[in-house]
């Protein structure tokens, strides 16, 4: 199998390949009395939220990007019988099973099926009762926990440069969800021999989520402080970065309100053009941005609050006069509806090129009359998950962008 390497320098270089999972029986599993507990506002109608995939896989496959499935390289990655082993035993074990004959119902349970009805039984969740053990009408009837934030690539591991920050999450519901890359990028055949560097390891004691880190260019990073991620991580992942020879000079510390409405930076601010951003008009008064170097001499960072307006700040660093496209024209009330629907959720596919949701239709017309190129994706059902097409795609690839 040909060797794979990661290549994210920028978030608008053309697209190549991208990583998705199609959501599959873990919506199904979820109910009203647990929503709260698998971080969900909502139930989204399977069938149709499958269809939305697909017609978002679809559409970037007519852009000429290759899309790789999240649930097909983990079935690769541990075809070998003492890898799916160990993989289990790590998964059984973060799921919390106190009781070690569920324990081992459970993992003989898992270990009949093939790599892939195995993968995705993971994902869906087991029951009590999948396994033999008698299910109590008043107790969580999980023994392993649904995963129906996966079909938010972008979170469990984010790909910087040539190498991966696999991330640390959060939220215990969805910690087990790093796995999958960390055996996907030490055991996968396409993967395994890359030589992809590790920026930030899923076992660090604080905390970093993908929605948070964004490649502005082969200069520049920008990482949310946010509910997600600590601010401790961003200065790990900057050192790891920095002392591995990368061609990033700075890490740009955007700290934006930690609530659960501006969850990670991506939903609140990204990229679309060499010089045009979205942005949710409600961080920008109390939005404060750091940027950290790193003195070679000295061998350690140097972090430095920035003055002034966001545009100035990017523009400095960018070497561009940068313009902030505010969703829903930063009325208050249009841009509070279409951000609870990530209006500012973009996925560039190139430079001036962006997959949005099709609901958030005043900030689509506002993009189109800043002459971007808006490719427009259904969504009644996957929005429900709070988090758009940036949220569902994870880049593997992007072409190196030619500076104007």
């Amino acid at each position: 199998m040909e060797t794979r390497k990661i290549q994210v320098y920028s978030e608008i270089g053309k697209l190549k390949t991208v990583l998705l999972h199609r959501p599959g029986q873990e919506i199904e599993n979820l109910t009203p009395e647990y929503l709260e507990r698998l971080l969900f506002d909502d139930i989204p109608y399977l069938k149709v939220a499958r269809e939305e995939h697909d017609i978002f896989a679809n559409l970037l496959r007519k852009e000429g990007v290759e899309v790789l499935y999240l649930e097909k390289l983990a079935a690769e990655a541990i075809r070998d019988r003492k890898i799916k082993e160990m993989f289990l035993d790590e998964v059984i074990e973060e799921s919390g099973i106190v009781d070690e004959i569920a324990k081992r119902e459970a993992k003989n349970f898992l270990l009949s099926m093939p790599e892939k009805g195995l993968i995705d039984t993971i994902m869906a969740g087991v029951r009590k009762k999948d396994v033999g053990l008698k299910e109590d009408l008043t107790e969580y009837p999980f023994i392993l926990d649904p995963m129906p934030n996966l079909y938010f690539t972008r979170d469990p591991f984010a790909c910087i440069g040539s190498g991966v920050s696999l991330n640390s999450m959060r939220r215990n519901t969805r910690r087990r969800e790093t796995i999958f890359g960390k055996y996907i990028f030490n055991h996968h055949p396409a993967f395994k021999n890359s030589g992809t560097k590790l920026w930030y390891d899923r076992y660090n004691p604080t905390t970093i989520e993908g929605g948070d880190e964004l490649v502005l260019s082969k200069d520049l990073i920008a990482v949310g402080c946010s509910e997600r991620t600590d601010k401790e991580s961003i200065f790990t992942l900057a050192k790891n970065i920095f002392e591995n020879n990368e061609s990033f000079k700075t890490v740009l510390v955007f700290d934006i309100p930690k609530t659960r409405a501006f969850m990670h930076l991506d939903t609140v601010f990204t990229m679309i053009d060499y010089d045009k951003f979205t942005i949710h008009p409600a961080i920008e008064a109390s939005l404060k941005v750091t940027a950290i170097t790193y003195d070679e001499v000295k061998k350690e960072l140097i972090a430095k609050e920035e003055e002034g307006e966001l545009e100035a700040v990017l523009s400095k660093y960018l070497g561009i006069h940068a313009t902030l496209i505010r969703c829903g024209g930063g009325d208050r009330i249009i841009s509070g509806r279409e951000q609870w629907n990530d209006g500012s959720n973009t996925l560039a596919i190139s430079p001036g090129k962006v997959v949005t949701y099709e609901r958030n239709y005043i900030t689509n017309e506002i993009l189109d009359k800043h002459n971007i190129e808006v490719i427009q994706m259904p969504s009644s059902e996957l929005s429900r998950g709070r988090g758009g097409p940036r949220c569902m795609s994870m880049p593997f690839v992007r072409e190196e962008l030619n500076y104007r």
